[in-house]
């Protein structure tokens, strides 16, 4: 996907960037186009090992808010997600990481996005099954500082409650979309009357969970197994969008790869590994909420990013269909 944030390295310019900061080159295998923000390579290190450079954009490119510093929440949950006692959530190991670029190993499989139509139905139920559990050891990360919010981003996006933090995190959006005359098609003062409406369900969310945020098949590798071997779920991608906030919020992005629902394998997998997962009336006004914020993020960043207009009337259309699902609730 192309992007005004996207910082083009060539391949020597690229190749000293990495003898610079790793004391090895590079030699450039392909750049990796799916991403959407920062620019991605995979390279061939002097010392044979295959890595993926992931190179942020240039210190004065215009961003939203909450994604400035975000390379940097990308390599914090590496590093977490490597001492998790017993693993159990597969990603890329953390080679390096820098103010301009991480280097991480190459994940085996495939993105599920470039495989999923071609998956049987039982092989698609049971990695979405195995994918629940993974959220659910993914979310025993807790925030070490006992804040909610964005880890890397201004401290005015976290905050030591929920609410607080995810009104913080609505706020910036709103902000970002006035400096980009961004075309919500709603003023936001309804936005923050939807917002004020569901205080009360976001005060039931006690413990700052790592969230993804972004699980969408793109961001999932697998491997769709053979003969005797069981598909499985063989990493996850991008955690740069992370944050510290509601579990349930992971659902929002999860449910581009299927049913998210309290009958669904995604769920059964996460509660046989241990989540916690009870669709109340409340979780569900907080998920219609996630689901809203979602809408107003796709929205605003097609202004820093140059997205054309069928990219963003997609994107209005999402915010809308959302909209409708809060005001459902009233």
């Amino acid at each position: 996907m192309q992007s005004l944030t996207k910082r083009h390295l060539s391949p020597e310019d690229l190749d000293a960037l990495l003898l610079g900061s790793l004391g090895s080159g590079c030699r450039l295998e392909a750049e990796l186009t799916d991403g959407w923000f920062n620019t991605a390579y995979r390279v061939r290190l002097d010392d044979g090992r295959r890595a993926v450079v992931k190179v942020a954009p240039l210190p004065d490119t215009s961003v939203l808010r909450y994604e400035r510093g975000i390379l940097a929440t990308e390599a914090m949950v590496y590093r977490r997600i490597a001492r998790l006692p017993g693993g159990g959530v597969p990603t890329p190991e953390l080679l390096h990481a820098g103010e301009e670029f991480i280097a991480v190993s190459v994940l085996d499989g495939t993105p599920w996005d470039k495989a999923g139509d071609g998956l049987p139905a039982s092989t698609q139920r049971a990695l979405r099954r195995e994918l629940g559990a993974v959220a659910a050891r993914l979310h025993t990360l807790a925030s070490e500082d006992g804040r909610f919010g964005y880890p890397a981003a201004e401290s005015a996006l976290s905050a030591p409650d929920w609410r607080t933090a995810f009104t913080a995190m609505v706020e910036a959006l709103l902000d970002d979309a006035e400096r980009w005359r961004s075309p919500l098609g709603v003023p936001p003062a309804d936005i923050r009357t939807l917002l004020a409406e569901g205080t009360d369900a976001l005060d039931e969310v006690t413990e700052p969970r790592l969230v993804h945020s972004d699980l969408w098949p793109g961001n999932i590798f697998i491997d769709a197994g053979d003969g005797d071997r069981r598909p499985r779920i063989t990493g996850l991608i991008d955690h740069e969008r992370a944050f510290w906030g509601d579990p349930a919020a992971e659902l929002v992005s999860l449910a581009y790869g299927g049913p998210t629902g309290p009958d669904s394998d995604l769920v059964a997998g996460y509660t046989e590994a241990g989540g916690a997962l009870d669709f109340t009336p409340a979780l569900r006004h907080r998920l219609a909420l996630y689901h809203l914020y979602l809408g107003l993020l796709l929205v605003v960043e097609c202004g820093p990013r140059g997205y054309g207009p069928d990219h963003l009337a997609y994107c209005r259309r999402t915010l809308d269909d959302n909209l409708a699902g809060v005001r459902a609730l009233g």
